[in-house]
């Protein structure tokens, strides 16, 4: 699975990535997970299985959905996304791409 996280700029979700990756490699996942700026997810966000928003820029949803038809969009968990929850994030993802 592919998983694009965004932020404003890319710092927060960096930490969030590592938590995510150790989850994945707990849990014996093949994980490609990286941290995108607002400014740079619109071009990528084709190549991602799944995007998931940081709460600070819910905001930008309807945009985000605007550019994409194929890849599923949602805002982390404030709790989750505040507590750097790796696997609960990890967890809504796989929930996501499997009803996509």
């Amino acid at each position: 699975m592919k998983l694009m996280l965004v932020c404003n700029a890319g710092m927060s979700t960096s930490m969030l990535v590592s938590k995510i990756e150790r989850a994945a490699k707990d849990q014996g996942i093949e994980l490609e997970v990286a941290a995108f700026p607002l400014t740079q997810a619109e071009k990528a966000i084709n190549d991602w299985d799944v995007v998931m928003l940081g709460p600070q820029v819910r905001h930008c949803l309807p945009q985000l959905k605007k550019a994409t038809d194929k890849t599923p969009i949602e805002v982390i968990d404030m709790k989750d996304y505040g507590l750097m929850n790796g696997a609960n994030v990890l967890k809504k993802a796989l929930e996501i791409v499997g009803n996509k």
